[in-house]
């Protein structure tokens, strides 16, 4: 009887163990298809329907879509963007962050002090940083003006020159974050085995040839984390530009986001059209992901 009674509570403890981990997990899934898989869900959905949030919904097909890549042609244009600032704050952000990383390797008072410096954008809230820099960039009161006539330099129109003015938004993003990238980079650093540095010190490599076949491949798994979120954050650019410059001048820093942003709640709220930009930018980010895998994922260095 006891033998029976024995076998019977290990089955129950045996069933506990076997659900604990759905229960655990159960919620935060629920709140993801809530919240996330859902919205998604009804993006798709809307993008093939003529909607405005007032009348009814009609049936449009491709409809959406076909306006949205042959006949309007400001969404190319918000394409370029996109992607030229997505480039342009990829290429910074990792650039400077290795380039700082190797800088404050070593550990004292004064690295330790720089690095809690360049930390701290991070905690600002954007938009705070979007005003601020709004400010530096004023063409008559500005601090970079400022100094330009302080040296006799010709003064710059910043943010409302369409040649440079997706390039001071991007700046500021790079700014910004360049602290938390900074940080990542340079944990990845500091883990590397100390006993391969001195090794290939004992063969006379030179610190650019150290560098590339040795650090730079040990911090490669950082390195594409970072490649891929500040993809998908740029991508999906809207505080910035929209505090800054609100897409102008003209459409020179008007992106994606904000395109669907003007097309959904400005323009006759033209929902079901600004679902079909919304789930193209879903399908890029999807389309950059499995290419950022499929061709960097092998080069990746795990230890």
């Amino acid at each position: 009887m006891k033998k029976e009674e024995r076998n019977e509570n290990a089955e129950k403890k045996r069933g506990v163990s076997r659900f604990t981990p759905y229960a655990l997990i159960g919620p935060a899934m629920a709140l993801m298809a809530v919240f996330v898989f859902y919205p998604l869900a009804d993006l798709v959905y809307l993008s093939f329907f003529d909607y405005n949030l007032i009348g009814k919904k009609k049936f449009a097909g491709l409809g959406n879509y076909k306006v949205l890549f042959f006949v309007k042609t400001d969404f190319w244009e918000a394409l370029s963007n996109t992607a030229v600032y997505t480039g342009t704050v990829v290429v910074l952000s990792l650039l400077l962050a290795v380039l700082f990383a190797m800088w404050l390797e070593r550990d004292s008072l004064v690295n330790r002090f720089l690095q809690k410096s360049m930390f701290t954008p991070y905690l600002i809230s954007m938009v705070s940083c979007a005003y601020i820099w709004s400010w530096m960039y004023n063409d008559d009161s500005g601090i970079l003006n400022a100094m330009l006539a302080m040296f006799g330099l010709p003064l710059s129109r910043w943010l409302n020159d369409s040649h440079i003015a997706l390039f001071c938004v991007a700046a500021v993003a790079v700014w910004k974050s360049l602290g938390y990238y900074l940080i990542i980079v340079l944990a990845s650093v500091r883990t590397i085995p100390p006993e391969i540095l001195e090794a290939a010190e004992l063969d006379n490599t030179s610190p650019v040839r150290k560098f590339f076949r040795i650090t730079l491949p040990m911090i490669s798994p950082q390195l594409f984390f970072l490649l891929i979120t500040i993809t998908i954050s740029s991508f999906k650019v809207f505080d910035t530009i929209q505090v800054m410059t609100g897409g102008g001048p003209g459409n020179a820093t008007d992106v994606l986001v904000t395109y669907i942003y003007r097309y959904a709640f400005e323009m006759n709220a033209r929902v079901g059209y600004a679902s079909a930009a919304g789930t193209v930018l879903l399908v890029i980010l999807m389309i950059l992901t499995f290419v950022y895998f499929r061709m960097l994922g092998r080069k990746v260095y795990y230890q």
